[in-house]
């Protein structure tokens, strides 16, 4: 402890620091790095007075080949041009090309040989495979059917037209095409097919099956970035009516209303529909696993037309099997009403029939609380094996019990959390349309945060793969040539999963809980959500909303979380404690006597000492007992006199500071990491008591690497942790403390995992019961 001076006090209050290189703080404003407002996107984030957005609206006929595992599909085309531009050409999206024998996906794809590890068979399977993929086109006509120029450019294909299109003014075009069905086992893919051998039957979840409108806006233009098979889609809202043919005997989950029930489904079937609009407790079965299981037996090769449409929808997908179980319930929700459906074969079973709809009919009232209200009249989820994709309405999701019907807690949460993930995808990016091809966080990491939201909703303590901030700690610390920033393209990425699902949705949490709080992060990520559905949003509408609504600059945050890979090491580098010079003698001797008693004395002080008293007790002894007697820590008259002297010339505010008996601690900081984030302190006291002080980013401002801040108490603190709730993604928790505290070692925490060791290291009965049985078997 030290004392302090008043004057000294006073000026250590402030900082005293100043930020080397202006060009370097963390907290200048974004204005370089985004676009500038206008009248299509304000500075407040939301969409401005002359905001447009195209439209394409499509009637489909599409043939399932399930002798042959192929699509074939026609088309026509209503595209309305709202923009101010005339367009001399359009594009149009061949997405299966990507799966063409000329791929640039397969030529760009690098990695080496393992040495050691070698490769896998399914690698090396994938290497060699031959499928002949991508789109065959028969014809591109317009809306009177005469032929137009096009060209294709691997994924693109460009229309080139004989008047532009001018703004207002619609145009038709139609399209016939085929393609063969990816096996998605062999080589993957966001849709396909998987085939049971011992039945030889299929499901098939079809999706990006027909060519589609490429969007052009303000940002943009036409957005025509290739398909290389990260950088999902960007696409335009509009209406769709689809024919769908395929064997009698399949069931047809898809996108849409479903217009022809009574030529596809049974009396009984067609029944059970109806009564499920009205239940909201039980999915009720349309189809049950007894009926799948019958048609499995056989092959139907006669066929039926399911004929679905869909209003004010960016894509539309389908899945389309006989061994389809399929079950649905309704689910209310802020007035509405959805109906939640599922789809599954009996492999999927005893899992699928006990979760899935009711996961589905959770995710829509969860995200319609924090985001916007579900606008759609179905909500699906299928499944088939390894698999994890979205479209509007429906979803294909993974989740398999063993053969036998067994399965792990691993294995249920995975399939809940891919199912809440999935239709989650419904918001971002089917209503809330961002652009998928050149960025990926927009969609997957504000999803991938909002399923943390759902998770902890369907159950307490959900073990959540991501979202909480000490989840990204590992990425985050990590090798940064092996990271990019959140706001680098979609096919440019490192980590992908890290980077655009775990990094973008801790961030988010974090705002929630610690840099804004939940009330204004809720009412400013709703505001985003309502002002950008069914529109298309840029980054910069996104943080410029959340801003907007809440009334706290983040500029700080998103360029220290988005635009760069710093990561979080604060750390406590040095703490002082002070107490004030009251001047008072009977407080400040007694202060000064406990500082000698517990100062170390060097060796040669007690040996002079000793040498000291041999002399005069051999030649002045009288000396020696007025030594020993003189105690300089006793309070005198003369000490009583000069202090009443001192406190005649304060006023009374300053006597009562002095006599306060405040204890002051000089703390000194340091940013290590390079993220500035804000400070959240529990300082423990000697009586066993805590006090919790959490300060804001801003005290970083005049410099981000060292600050220090003067705390003051009644009491005496006896240790300070910083972040200790782990709020802010810290990557080294040892530095956190004071007096340091011992970190356990990776070794430690394997063995408390292993074992069961409490934080003091012992083990409970039970543990112990179980490490002596496993002993045992040694």
């Amino acid at each position: 402890m030290r004392k302090l001076n008043i004057l000294t006090a006073l000026l250590m209050t402030g900082q005293l620091f100043a930020q080397d290189n202006m060009n370097n703080n963390k907290f200048k404003q974004l204005k370089e790095e985004l676009a500038t407002p206008n009248v299509y996107r304000t500075a407040s984030g939301a969409p401005g007075h002359k905001y447009y957005q195209q439209k394409a609206d499509y009637v489909i006929d599409v043939v399932l080949d399930d002798d042959n595992q192929k699509i074939t599909g026609k088309e026509t085309i209503t595209y309305k041009n709202n923009s101010p531009d005339k367009l001399d050409y359009l594009w149009i999206q061949l997405d299966q090309n990507v799966r063409a024998k000329d791929s640039d996906t397969k030529l760009i794809n690098t990695g080496g040989i393992n040495e050691n590890e070698g490769m896998s068979f399914s690698d090396i399977a994938r290497m060699h495979n031959d499928f002949d993929g991508g789109f065959k086109l028969d014809y591109v006509k317009d809306g009177r059917g005469k032929d137009l120029k096009y060209t294709i450019n691997k994924t693109m294909m460009r229309i080139d037209l004989t008047t532009p299109l001018a703004p207002g003014a619609s145009y038709s075009l139609k399209i016939g095409w085929w393609y063969n069905i990816n096996n998605r086992d062999d080589i993957g893919g966001r849709s396909g097919y998987e085939y049971f051998k011992e039945e030889d039957n299929y499901i098939y979840t079809i999706a990006q099956f027909y060519p589609r409108m490429a969007v052009y806006n303000e940002v943009e233009g036409w957005q025509n970035k290739q398909f290389l098979g990260n950088g999902e889609f960007t696409l335009t809202f509009g209406n769709f009516k689809v024919n769908i043919t395929v064997p009698s005997d399949h069931i047809v989950g898809s996108t849409g209303t479903l217009t022809n029930a009574s030529s596809v489904l049974s009396s009984e079937e067609r029944n059970r529909l109806s009564k499920a609009q009205n239940e909201f407790t039980t999915p009720i079965m349309i189809v049950n696993q007894k009926e799948a299981e019958e048609k499995e037996k056989s092959k139907s090769k006669d066929t039926k037309t399911w004929s679905y449409s869909a209003t004010n929808v960016r894509d539309f997908a389908f899945a389309s099997s006989r061994k389809f179980i399929w079950d649905a319930m309704t689910v209310k929700y802020n007035g509405k009403k959805t109906l939640a459906m599922s789809y599954y074969p009996k492999e999927g079973n005893p899992l699928w029939e006990q979760y899935s709809t009711k996961v589905v009919a959770h995710t829509i009232k969860s995200y319609s609380k924090h985001t916007c209200d579900y606008p759609y009249p179905v909500a699906i989820s299928v499944h088939s094996k390894s698999i994890g994709m979205e479209y509007p309405m429906i979803c294909f999701n993974g989740g398999r019990p063993n053969e036998d019907g067994t399965y792990s807690k691993r294995t249920k949460y995975a399939m809940i959390g891919v199912i809440i993930h999935e239709v989650g995808h419904n918001f971002f990016p089917m209503i809330i349309n961002s652009d998928e091809r050149q960025w990926t966080w927009m969609d997957e990491g504000l999803n991938t945060f909002t399923q943390y939201l759902c998770e902890q909703e369907w159950e307490r303590d959900y073990p959540s793969r991501r979202g909480p901030a000490y989840q990204i700690v590992d990425y985050m610390k990590g090798d940064k040539s092996n990271i990019t920033p959140i706001m680098t393209n979609s096919e440019s990425l490192y980590q992908f999963g890290n980077n655009a699902y775990g990094k973008p949705a801790a961030a988010l949490n974090i705002l929630r809980e610690t840099v804004m709080g939940r009330e204004l992060f809720d009412f400013a990520f709703k505001t985003y959500s309502e002002r950008w559905k069914f529109k298309h949003p840029t980054p910069a509408d996104f943080f410029r909303t959340m801003e907007d609504a809440s009334g706290v600059d983040l500029d700080w945050y998103w360029r220290g979380w988005f635009y760069t890979t710093d990561h979080v090491d604060l750390g406590i580098k040095n703490v002082n404690r002070f107490k004030i010079d009251t001047k008072n003698p009977e407080i400040e001797k007694a202060i000064n006597k406990e500082l000698e008693e517990a100062h170390a004395i060097h060796i040669g002080e007690t040996r002079n000492k000793k040498d000291i008293e041999k002399t005069y007790s051999e030649n002045d002894p009288s000396i020696l007992d007025f030594y020993n007697k003189y105690d300089p820590y006793e309070v005198t008259l003369v000490d009583q006199e000069e202090y009443e002297k001192y406190k005649s010339k304060l006023s009374e505010e300053d006597v009562k500071i002095l006599e306060a008996g405040y204890n002051y601690y000089e703390v000194d900081f340091e940013n290590i990491g390079g993220l500035v984030m804000p400070l959240i302190l529990n300082f423990t006291f000697k009586d066993g008591s805590s006090e919790e002080v959490r300060i804001p980013a801003e005290i970083w401002r005049k410099n981000d690497k060292n600050i220090t801040k003067i705390f003051f108490f009644k009491k005496e603190v006896e240790s300070i942790v910083m972040d200790p709730w782990l709020e802010t993604a810290d990557t080294e928790m040892y530095n956190n403390s004071w007096p340091r505290k011992t970190q356990l070692t990776k070794f430690e925490l394997y063995k408390r995992k292993k074992y069961g060791w409490g934080a003091d290291g012992k083990e409970n009965q039970m543990q112990k019961a179980k490490r002596n049985e496993e002993l045992k078997k040694k």
